[in-house]
């Protein structure tokens, strides 16, 4: 498998991926992501250098944002406030790709390419209702912070996140 910056060329097959996710989570009653987030973001995260894939032949397996920022990051207590810090977005595993260890390998990847680009800490953010992606990130060795992000989409809909971090492979 292949770690790589994404690219523009890479659009059509990430949105037809994640469209699959998307469907797959709802029905395992996790309806938080939809047709707009997290497609729409794919090409800025790509513009900015910030979205990566990880590929078996030329198929997307997997992928991820690493953002140098998050909207709830000073609403949960990190266990270093002042570490340098990646947050991991937009994390999702192709489905044909499930319960092959595929979030491991991706998260581990994460975490290293975090510690590469200077982090000391790979944070991340995740609904509280999202047991699936939450078990995945403790398996893996993700601490949760105190507190909670609410994150206020509109006025009918309000999303709890809880925040968890691991010491990024520094190098």
């Amino acid at each position: 498998m292949n770690l790589r910056l994404a690219e523009m060329a890479d659009l059509p097959q990430l949105k037809a991926v994640y469209k699959e996710i998307i469907r797959n989570m709802n029905e395992n009653g996790v309806p938080i992501w939809d047709e707009i987030y997290p497609c729409e973001f794919f090409a800025e995260d790509i513009e900015r250098n910030r979205l990566y894939v990880l590929t078996e032949e030329e198929r997307i397996v997997s992928a991820f944002a690493l953002c140098s920022s998050a909207s709830g990051a000073d609403c949960v207590s990190w266990s270093d406030e002042q570490g340098k810090a990646l947050y991991i977005d937009r994390f999702g595993v192709n489905v044909d790709y499930l319960r092959r260890g595929i979030g491991s390998i991706a998260l581990n990847m994460a975490v290293a390419r975090a510690g590469e680009l200077g982090a000391e800490y790979l944070r991340l953010f995740v609904v509280d209702i999202n047991e699936p992606a939450i078990n995945l990130y403790v398996k893996n060795g993700f601490k949760k912070a105190e507190g909670v992000y609410d994150e206020v989409i509109d006025d009918d809909l309000v999303l709890h996140e809880y925040g968890f971090e691991r010491m990024a492979a520094l190098v």
